[in-house]
């Protein structure tokens, strides 16, 4: 070989090489890097205390489950960590913090209540009335109906538009205002407390507590969402709605276009109701209360306006009341209640509960 072909070959394989080499860098610089997600944070879960001696988890840490790491989540629809200091398990579970309408303990619509028992049925009283819900020694509600008789029926359509309570010697009431026109964004809940009208800052979590700490209200969403938390009495989850126009044709409530009818939709939760406890709901929690609801009927309807009927929003004069302030509690014949965990389901007249 020429000395002039080993120096073309020896070119040809500089040149065979630096082509190599551009090709790889190339290569190496359109890789595509693996980059390792993060690992997600695990939400803080706050630790919840029973500070009630009355109760069987008194002074227990309990930690929220992962699922609902909060009491208070910032998101309004997030379920929220709730420990039930009444219940066997003595555990937290998540629940959502506004009423349940198929949960025990609630109060909505043309009323239905589901008691404590389980058991789903109908009080109608009259409108423009008041009703004990619930008279125990120490804890008086009571509600104001309001509603609309059409020409043709024999009873008024009745819904509950404001709760009063007495607990020990003060007083809280909770209503619903009228309004012709409804709007989601206007608020519609007026609050006393000893009767002196309250002013909470509309706003999720926006709070409320009265001097002695004897009762709490909690906004659970910006407006028309609150619960009202009495320690060792009950806890009150409330909706302010209007009766919807799709209702009115279902039900030919025949609502008026002056008035949306606005009212509550109600879940109670109560701690250490009496063996006696009295009201329209309250009796259901008994535990030799019978309930005389007819199973399997569509409205299964339960009487007793006469027994439970009350003067005013904030009296405890119906023919049945317990209701005695001054009255020292008998701790042996009170029986702390299990049912505000039951877990219901369906609807109208087929839900049922199980614990």
């Amino acid at each position: 070989m020429t000395m002039l072909g080993v120096k073309t070959l020896v070119i040809i394989l500089f040149l065979q090489a630096m082509f190599v080499s551009m090709v790889t860098e190339a290569a190496s610089a359109n890789k595509v890097k693996r980059v390792k997600p993060p690992k997600p944070v695990k939400p803080v879960q706050e630790i919840l205390t029973c500070k009630s001696r009355k109760s069987r988890c008194f002074m227990k840490r309990i930690k929220c489950p992962v699922e609902c790491p909060k009491v208070k989540p910032k998101n309004p629809k997030d379920k929220a960590c709730f420990l039930d200091c009444y219940s066997p398990k003595c555990e937290a579970v998540c629940k959502s913090r506004k009423p349940n309408c198929n949960g025990p303990g609630a109060a909505c619509y043309d009323p239905r209540f589901i008691g404590g028992d389980g058991i789903v049925f109908y009080f109608h009283g009259k409108s423009n009335e008041h009703f004990s819900l619930i008279s125990d020694t120490d804890l008086q509600i009571n509600a104001r109906f309001i509603g609309l008789r059409p020409e043709g029926r024999t009873r008024d359509y009745t819904w509950i538009q404001a709760l009063g309570l007495k607990f020990g010697h003060h007083n809280f009431t909770l209503e619903a205002t009228r309004t012709q026109k409804w709007d989601d964004d206007v608020d519609h809940l007026k609050l006393s407390y000893d009767g002196k009208e309250l002013f909470i800052p509309e706003g999720h979590s926006s709070e409320w507590n009265s001097p002695e700490g004897d009762v709490q209200v909690e906004r659970t969403a910006t407006s028309n969402s609150v619960t009202v938390t009495i320690p060792d009495h009950a806890e009150i989850s409330v909706n302010v709605i209007p009766v919807s126009e799709e209702d009115s044709k279902i039900h030919n409530y025949q609502i008026p276009t002056n008035d949306s009818f606005a009212h509550l939709e109600v879940q109670f939760r109560f701690f250490g109701l009496s063996s006696k406890v009295e009201g329209i709901l309250g009796r259901t929690y008994r535990p030799d209360f019978e309930n005389p609801a007819k199973q399997g009927v569509a409205m299964p309807v339960v009487g007793g306006d006469d027994k439970y009927k009350t003067s005013s929003l904030l009296a405890a004069d119906c023919a049945l009341c317990v209701f005695s302030p001054n009255e020292i509690k008998d701790e042996h014949g009170s029986t702390v209640m299990d049912f505000g965990m039951l877990d219901c389901t369906g609807g109208g007249n087929g839900i049922t509960c199980k614990k």
